[in-house]
């Protein structure tokens, strides 16, 4: 018998209290790019640039959720989900990132969070997941001060049409990938590159993650509200003094940055002396309104990294060995799978003060699908996550705090610049005819829940 077959684990292991659920982005799954009035957003644009996305691909049609909601609820439901996590697309709010609102997009919202809330599924919002209007960009994006108070403007619209009914909130998601790869490397949207943008970018980000939290929680007094962030367990390639300081500054620059002003403790120029730069852009009250009291982080956990000391790396004098190199298992999207790298980070994270619960808000696997005779076979996606879910129970064993577990995701979709390529979902899609098919992973996951 395989794993498969032999797994132990149930939901009641966690406790009744653990939450359960599957994340998703608008940007990768709605399709409908410039529907009812929406606006292009900077991905919309970055895709239509020739040689940015794998084998040409781009999300207009995507998995076409923007049509096909009531059927992917309904699938969500049959596989006893209990929590959907979806992100507003800004530009389908504000065409142009600012006022006038287009109401067509928020009456798009209202149905989805209606319909989740009679299949008796909670709904939790994202409100940035990277999709930023293009006209925004036009005026600097995230390097333009303004972006503030542009997001803050589009959080207010947003829980004043869908607070009524939605208590979960994310504000904005993995701020460290969207910074990195697409205001420093340049390789997502919007394609920039550079120290100076990537640093403006950071500081503008960080400063609107508090500015939106602060309106929710004025707005929503009761809401229960987070914001999610990107993470990796971090090992030195040998103990050499280099590498452990290499690792080190790996592990500030991927783990700390963020994290730390939210909570109150300043950017941890100490560890990563290129952050000082970050002190041309911080003015008056800035470090004040770095930090909020969350009411959860989210961890987004898919491997581990293995850092040696270089010094032909600017900034960090580092360099991430590949899993390939190292001849290590790895997913599709060249990532190693290392399941304990999930308990190490819930280690690391629980040691901050402050931090009142976490949930891991993404974990998955892009793998190849098997089709055979109408049914999709991914054996090792069900590994991948039967792993990693005896990883939060070890740690919830050792009394470290941990409160739920969203998989990434529910169903195959535009996956940034990979294109169609990477499939991470728990139902397969078929993009020529949009046709879904629960795989063996989500099968698993069902009959794990119920």
């Amino acid at each position: 018998m395989n794993k498969v077959e032999t797994s132990f684990l149930h939901k009641n292991q966690f406790g009744d209290d653990f939450l359960w659920g599957v994340s998703t982005a608008a940007f990768q799954i709605e399709g409908a790019h410039d529907t009812d009035g929406k606006g292009p957003s900077i991905w919309d644009v970055f895709t239509s640039q020739k040689g940015k996305i794998k084998n040409g691909h781009h999300a207009s049609t995507a998995c076409d959720f923007y049509n096909s909601y009531q059927n992917d609820i309904d699938l969500i439901r049959e596989l006893n989900i209990p929590n959907f996590r979806f992100s507003i697309s800004w530009p389908r709010i504000m065409p142009t990132g600012v006022p006038p609102i287009n109401q067509a997009g928020i009456a798009y919202y209202n149905k989805i969070i209606d319909a989740l809330l009679l299949a008796g599924i909670e709904p939790w919002i994202t409100l940035y997941h990277w999709d930023l209007p293009h006209d925004l960009e036009q005026k600097g994006g995230w390097t333009n001060r303004e972006s503030v108070n542009w997001f803050s403007a589009y959080v207010e619209i947003c829980v004043q049409n869908f607070g009524d009914r939605v208590k979960n909130w994310m504000v904005i998601n993995e701020p460290s990938v969207f910074t990195g790869a697409g205001y420093f490397l340049g390789i997502h949207a919007p394609g920039k590159k550079g120290i100076t943008n990537y640093l403006k970018a950071m500081h503008h980000v960080t400063l609107a993650t508090a500015a939106g939290a602060k309106i929710i929680r004025n707005r929503i007094p009761d809401a229960h509200i987070g914001t999610t962030f990107s993470c990796t367990h971090i090992e030195p390639a040998t103990q050499s003094s280099k590498d452990i300081e290499a690792a080190k500054r790996v592990d500030t620059l991927l783990n700390r940055t963020f994290i730390e002003p939210i909570l109150g403790l300043g950017y941890p120029q100490g560890d990563l002396p290129v952050l000082k730069k970050l002190n041309a852009y911080i003015v008056e009250d800035d470090l004040n309104n770095l930090s909020f009291d969350f009411d959860f982080i989210g961890l987004q956990c898919y491997t581990r990294e293995v850092v040696k000391s270089s010094l032909l790396i600017p900034y960090i004098g580092a360099e991430l060995i590949s899993a390939e190199k190292r001849k290590v298992i790895s997913t599709d999207m060249g990532w190693e799978v290392y399941p304990p790298a999930l308990y190490e980070v819930l280690k690391k994270f629980n040691a901050y003060n402050g931090i009142k619960k976490i949930i891991i808000t993404e974990n998955g696997a892009a793998f190849p699908d098997t089709l055979k005779n109408g049914k999709v076979y991914d054996i090792k996606r069900t590994h991948y996550i039967q792993d990693h879910l005896e990883q939060i129970l070890k740690a919830k064993k050792e009394g470290l705090n941990v409160d739920g577990y969203f998989v990434w995701t529910l169903t195959d979709n535009f996956e940034w610049a990979e294109g169609y390529n990477a499939r991470f979902g728990l139902i397969h899609v078929d993009f020529d005819t949009q046709q879904r098919t629960i795989k063996h992973s989500g099968l698993w996951f069902k009959d794990f829940l119920s």
